[in-house]
């Protein structure tokens, strides 16, 4: 993991994810690519020769550089490479635009959630940037002195096309030293025995070499719940999830799980595009 990706409103939340990737460079020897967004319906704006620039996007140009210069003096990030980028007005795919340019690895980014019609009909930056993204994002919700994973839940309904994610999952708890707790959630319109479920699970993990797991089957009104309720049981550090980033009537009709998750979700969740 040699390059993660902050974007940053500068608000408390974009901090508190900042502090977690700090702690993740430190641990990967990764550099920091810190992204603001100016919403400003103008066009590209060039920092190097401005002639022609509106007064007001130079206005807002220059008062996000002050807030880079305040920010990057903090002592927390003394010894990590950090770049800044500034974009003008892009969408929220751009976020991931900047990602295979760059070659990021990680996105890190905070988030408060999003409820009721909010969720509805604008929905938590990062449920976009979920819905968007083909690398791992990883949400944190809350300050954490010390980024630490011992327990590390992953729901799935354990199919084929969850090789790749589960092979991201792994990758990852090894890199702390974590234990995965297994997580298949079951329905009553989606139920599957708990005999035929732990036989499916373990038919997809039988290629791994990754050991340090539990399997766990959980009965709840729907997998949303079901995720959050089991993490809640087992104090769980991180939730894992796969997604497919449903855009559009697709996502309005059948939304994601893995965005719902995100935006309800007390505790950090790394999402893993299917």
């Amino acid at each position: 993991m040699k390059k993660i990706l902050v974007p940053t409103d500068f608000s408390e939340q974009a901090e508190n994810a900042l502090k977690v990737a700090v702690q993740l460079a430190k641990k990967y020897g990764s550099e920091i690519y810190l992204l603001h967004m100016l919403e400003l319906p103008l066009p590209e704006i060039d920092t190097m020769n401005t002639p022609s620039a509106l007064p007001e996007a130079m206005f807002f140009m220059k008062l996000a550089h002050q807030k880079f210069e305040t920010l990057l003096a903090q002592d927390y990030l003394k010894g990590i490479t950090v770049h800044e980028i500034v974009k003008n007005y892009p969408s929220f795919g751009s976020v991931v635009d900047t990602c295979h340019e760059l070659d990021v690895n990680l996105i890190v980014m905070g988030s408060h959630g999003a409820s009721g019609f909010k969720e509805m009909f604008i929905g938590s930056n990062a449920e976009k940037v979920v819905r968007t993204s083909d690398i791992p994002v990883l949400v944190i919700k809350s300050n954490h002195a010390e980024f630490t994973i011992d327990r590390f839940v992953f729901a799935s309904d354990f199919k084929e096309d969850n090789n790749e994610t589960y092979k991201q999952a792994t990758d990852f708890a090894k890199s702390f030293g974590a234990k995965m707790y297994l997580l298949m959630v079951n329905t009553a319109n989606n139920f599957t025995s708990t005999a035929e479920a732990e036989k499916r699970i373990h038919n997809f993990i039988k290629d791994y070499d990754f050991k340090e797991y539990s399997i766990h089957i959980y009965n709840d009104e729907s997998i949303e719940s079901g995720i959050l309720n089991f993490a809640k049981e087992v104090d769980a550090d991180l939730i894992g999830i796969s997604t497919h980033g449903r855009q559009g009537i697709a996502h309005f009709f059948n939304g994601s799980i893995g965005e719902d998750v995100v935006n309800h979700a007390k505790r950090p969740v790394i999402t893993f595009k299917i």
